[in-house]
């Protein structure tokens, strides 16, 4: 293999991940978002709004910056990686937001404990993406490592558009309040296969798995599965009520 073959392939598996991730966060809202919108039947709060708004652009964002590095445009891509910053920063703050708004509005609807505990899947997942994006900024000079950082920063994110035909196709009638935190469980196994994926390229490209791919996707596993028990406990319910209250 040649050199500037070794240096293509990278560049071009993560320009083609970033584009199935706009996919996937664009088509996993069409059941509950964007035809709600188009028959004026969505009702949430405006902070959803924002959410969507957000996320969408930061998803759009990393498929832009994947885009310069395929194409050589480093410069570009570390100029917009400052901007980067304070898009991730508002992206965290409307995601906090919003949870904040589900377990109030749980309160108000009698299933207040039943929204805290569900709320860890949102809580958890904002810590992992903010502890990956993190170590990215830190190993910038590494490109191995920040790419798969940057990378493995979008499976807990995807994994509520991805939730969403799950709750459409087995909600069942006439159910109401959150679900308990177990059915986020199909949703995320589905979301993993951007893990496989990428442990299967590291295996084909070097010859064996890349300790960030590694030991970054059983961090996200373990998250995925210790969400379930954790998410009853009294402690965090009283937790998560906690951070809800911070906000008045």
């Amino acid at each position: 293999m040649t050199t500037i073959e070794t240096f293509e392939k990278p560049r071009r598996f993560y320009q083609t991940m970033a584009w199935v991730f706009v996919a996937i966060a664009f088509c996993g809202f069409i059941p509950t978002y964007w035809l709600k919108l188009m028959d004026g039947s969505f009702a949430g709060k405006p902070i959803l709004h924002i959410h969507g708004f957000m996320l969408f652009a930061w998803v759009l964002f990393y498929a832009l910056q994947t885009n310069f590095v395929a194409n050589r445009k480093m410069t570009d891509h570390r100029s917009w990686g400052i901007a980067g910053v304070s898009l991730f920063t508002a992206l965290a703050i409307s995601i906090l937001l919003a949870a904040i708004n589900t377990i109030k509005q749980g309160e108000l609807t009698g299933f207040a404990n039943q929204a805290a505990s569900f709320s860890i899947v949102t809580f958890s997942g904002i810590a992992l993406i903010a502890a990956f994006i993190v170590l990215a900024i830190m190993n910038v000079h590494r490109a191995d490592w920040h790419s798969r950082l940057m990378t493995l920063s979008f499976v807990p994110l995807l994994q509520a558009p991805m939730a969403r035909p799950f709750a459409v196709m087995m909600t069942p009638p006439g159910a109401v309040g959150p679900p308990p935190v177990f059915v986020t469980l199909p949703p995320a196994i589905v979301i993993d296969l951007i893990l496989v994926a990428m442990l299967i390229y590291d295996r084909k490209v070097t010859g064996r798995f890349h300790p960030v791919t590694l030991w970054g996707s059983i961090a996200i596993i373990a998250v995925q599965i210790l969400c379930v028990p954790i998410s009853t406990s009294p402690a965090w319910i009283a937790t998560a009520k906690a951070i809800a209250g911070l906000a008045g």
